[in-house]
């Protein structure tokens, strides 16, 4: 078979039926997974008649990757369980609760700064399921929490769980494609060094399209969630929340050139929560006015879930705010030192298990388990245990919350991984067909259609990645290595760009992905109301896949008179436009009568 359209179609037949049925019949995705899986086999097998020992060689690997991710995610899990039921996560939530009585500024110090924090450091939907409750227990409406936990679920995603999804994603997408190590040998770099400017060129696409999410964060609270539903409210304190996105995205540029994919959104998150709540206990650029949503009674039903405010969080604790950082800090230390530290790193680098040409195939990996960020995580929640005290019931439950929350997560990723495998490793090394492999072979009818214009289309493809399997991990799993053949078809200089503007709408995806709306929604009793939410939260994934493409566009081709000029300046005007037209729509409410809250 030669026909391009045909055998594309085919290729993009396992991820199609997988989104089918996870967004269509709203299937479980560990259900979903295993049908995509064995499509996938079924595609290799009969049509790229890939042998049979190529299939379970590529089903082995994907395996060992799962099992190496479901290692980091349970390390992230764990700490976090440990902090909570330790009661250090109920100190440093009451640190928020003298911030401002501006619910505004809470949004955007908890959801936008903390939030982002908490991503760097555990990842995988945890923010929101973090920050929502939280919120909740602070006052503010369930839906209004959940859908702020879930916006900020963009910027920071690319680096969640320290750096996960490029260090996983990005490099066991790419992984195995000769395409991939031509452009790196030519470049002169290791596969880590090329991986890690992926990174970096993806932090700085989102620290563009990042500065507005703030800012559109606190203009959809008060639009939707506010007594008069004024947008103006939220575009009003527009000084504080470019100031707070600012404060997280310089440092998390600085921080991926400089440290690596680990730790942006770790310390750009923290340094930025730092610097804003010292300015802000000053008063710099705070509101005259104080926002708030209106007294209970008169909130509608459905902004309500099941939990009371009081049962959202319990924030009595006699724990110091130093102890209670003390095992984030530790995690932080430990992740910088082995990652600068030539000698501690050659060691733990060093202590590596070899899967080397599996079942006699040149299908060949590594994994470092002292190396990975989960096995530190893991010493820093044993660090928790000894200094918060902790009793062997209390230790119990930690590891019974991160084993049962892992359990969910595991059975998709076991499937997942090695469906993404078999697809990449379905080359001419390992069939009879002589075709390109399946992702390669989908690039090259994307190319087809799309031209030199596929930059702007490539946010929409990592979106849809996050949206079908919940995770931007998954997503440049999944699209990593088809994104850099598109690029590489087109004629661009450097295909490494599209992969990251892969990455950037992977995480642009995250705030529409049903996985997260249904985590951080249990948290807050409001399930069920996941179509209210998404139609609130597709706004910023919108924004984010137009923004990241035009923006991507113009990193690759530079500025001009081309598509992405053309587009990011209809999209600026668009969006000023807007914030005009809301402006002054709004005027005429306050002029008959200003009935916001004031406290």
């Amino acid at each position: 078979m030669d026909n391009l359209a045909v055998l594309s179609l085919l290729a993009l037949l396992p991820i199609l039926l997988v989104g089918v049925l996870l967004a269509g019949f709203r299937w479980p995705a560990k259900f979903a997974m295993p049908v995509g899986y064995l499509t996938a086999v079924v595609v290799a097998l009969v049509v790229w008649r890939m042998s049979f020992t190529g299939v379970l060689a590529a089903t082995i690997e994907g395996l060992v990757v799962a099992v190496t991710l479901l290692y980091i995610v349970f390390g992230a899990l764990l700490l976090l369980s440990t902090l909570t039921v330790g009661g250090a996560m109920a100190t440093i939530r009451a640190g928020f609760n003298n911030i401002s009585a501006d619910r505004r500024v809470q949004a955007i110090i908890i959801g936008w700064l903390f939030g982002s924090f908490i991503e760097g450091a555990s990842g995988f939907g945890t923010p929101a399921a973090v920050v929502a409750p939280l919120l909740l227990a602070m006052g503010f409406p369930a839906m209004a929490a959940v859908m702020v936990g879930l916006i900020i679920q963009s910027t920071p995603v690319s680096f969640g769980a320290v750096g996960t999804p490029i260090l996983v994603g990005v490099t066991n997408g790419l992984g195995g494609d000769p395409a991939v190590a031509e452009r790196v040998s030519a470049l002169g770099v290791t596969m880590p060094e090329f991986v890690s400017s992926i990174g970096f060129y993806t932090a700085a696409i989102h620290a563009v399209v990042g500065i507005l999410i703030p800012l559109i964060l606190v203009s959809m609270l008060t639009g939707f969630f506010g007594p008069d539903r004024r947008f103006r409210d939220g575009l009003a304190v527009w000084p504080f929340a470019v100031y707070a996105s600012l404060a997280m995205t310089v440092p998390y540029v600085l921080v991926a050139r400089f440290l690596g994919p680990e730790f942006p959104a770790m310390f750009g998150g923290l340094l930025g929560l730092v610097l804003v709540m010292l300015t802000s206990s000053k008063g710099f650029l705070m509101p005259q006015d104080t926002f708030d949503f209106g007294p209970r009674a008169e909130w509608p039903a459905r902004w309500m879930g099941t939990i009371e405010p009081a049962q959202a969080t319990d924030v009595s604790t006699h724990m110091s705010v130093v102890r209670a950082w003390a095992p984030y800090a530790l995690m932080a230390g430990l992740l910088v030192a082995t990652r600068v530290i030539a000698p501690l790193k050659e060691f733990l680098t060093g202590l590596a298990i070899p899967f080397e040409n599996i079942l006699g195939t040149e299908i060949t990996t590594t994994v470092q388990p002292f190396y990975l960020p989960g096995f530190l995580m893991i010493l820093a929640s044993l660090f928790a245990y000894a200094l918060h005290r902790m009793n062997s019931r209390e230790i119990a439950r930690t590891l019974k919350i991160s084993a049962g929350q892992l359990a969910g997560t595991a059975a998709a990723l076991l499937f997942a991984v090695p469906l993404v495998r078999v697809l990449i490793q379905s080359g001419p090394a390992l069939n009879d067909s002589g075709l390109s492999s399946m992702p390669v072979t989908l690039a090259e009818g994307a190319a087809a259609i799309s031209g030199s214009s596929w930059p702007l289309i490539a946010p929409w493809i990592g979106a849809l990645g996050a949206f079908v399997a919940g995770s931007n991990t998954v997503s440049n799993l999944t699209f990593s290595q088809f994104q850099f053949s598109t690029g590489a078809a087109i004629g661009l200089e450097r295909p490494e760009l599209v992969v990251a503007a892969q990455a950037v709408g992977g995480a642009g995806g995250n705030p529409i992905a049903i996985h997260n709306i249904v985590a951080a929604s249990a948290t807050v009793g409001l399930l069920g109301r996941e179509g209210d939410l998404l139609r609130k939260t597709i706004i910023v994934t919108t924004y984010y896949c137009l923004a990241g493409g035009a923006v991507a566009y113009l990193f690759i081709h530079g500025l001009g008179l081309n598509l992405g000029t053309i587009m990011l300046v209809l999209l600026i005007t668009g969006l000023a436009l807007l914030a005009h037209r809301l402006w002054r729509t709004d005027t005429p409410t306050q002029q008959r009568g200003n009935t916001r809250s004031r406290v």
